[in-house]
């Protein structure tokens, strides 16, 4: 991973800390990219489904993913699954081509056992722990050998996923904010925002 290293610390730059979960989920999303032989989407030619939940420890490997994959929230080409689990199906969206890569935790003790997650067990942010101990979280699955830090499946065909947008804003009467046209809602004959309108969805 050596010659992808500057890949890495420009996704630790826009992570905001260093941590053991954004650097695999760059490593995880380089893997998956070069299983399919693509290119880092600048549009929406790929789609990723991160397995991430809400509120647990790692969720940081989502931006790994966003980063080294160009699959974003923003974009709409990125989606959790709330498996809970550190892993990406990266997909091709005009061909369907797609692979699973999974975190394998063979590096899991020594993770826990770390002066880093010692020091996250009792709710120091990140940020606040010393450099020295972020990087030797980084380092560890970054230069692990693949074997003991990914699961890669294999490439398989599904259908090619519809990425079409529709480019159409409406500016809502009464709030006079711009709102996407598919969320308007019309209250008899009016077309308003769904804040404004009182419906629930």
């Amino acid at each position: 991973m050596k010659d992808n290293r500057d890949v890495l610390l420009r996704a630790l730059e826009f992570h905001g800390h260093r941590c053991w979960a954004s650097a695999i989920g760059v490593r995880i999303g380089l893997t998956a990219m070069a299983t399919l032989d693509v290119e880092r989407s600048g549009a929406s030619q790929l789609f990723a489904a991160v397995e991430i939940g809400e509120k647990h420890g790692a969720m940081c490997f989502a931006d790994g993913i966003q980063y080294s994959t160009g699959c974003t929230f923003g974009k709409g080409n990125l989606t959790k699954t709330h498996e809970g689990k550190l892993a990406v199906t990266l997909t091709e969206t005009a061909t369907g081509r797609s692979v699973r890569v999974a975190y394998r935790p063979a590096l899991q003790s020594q993770i826990a056992s770390s002066a880093f997650m010692k020091q996250r067990s009792r709710g120091v942010p990140p940020t606040e722990i010393p450099e020295a101990d972020q990087w030797e979280m980084v380092d560890l699955v970054w230069n692990a050998d693949a074997s003991d830090v990914m699961k890669i499946g294999p490439v398989e065909v599904r259908d090619p996923i519809d990425t079409s947008e529709l480019v159409a804003f409406v500016i809502c009467p009464i709030c006079e904010e711009l709102v996407a046209g598919p969320y308007m809602r019309y209250v008899i004959d009016t077309p308003m925002c769904r804040s404004c309108s009182g419906y629930d969805v």
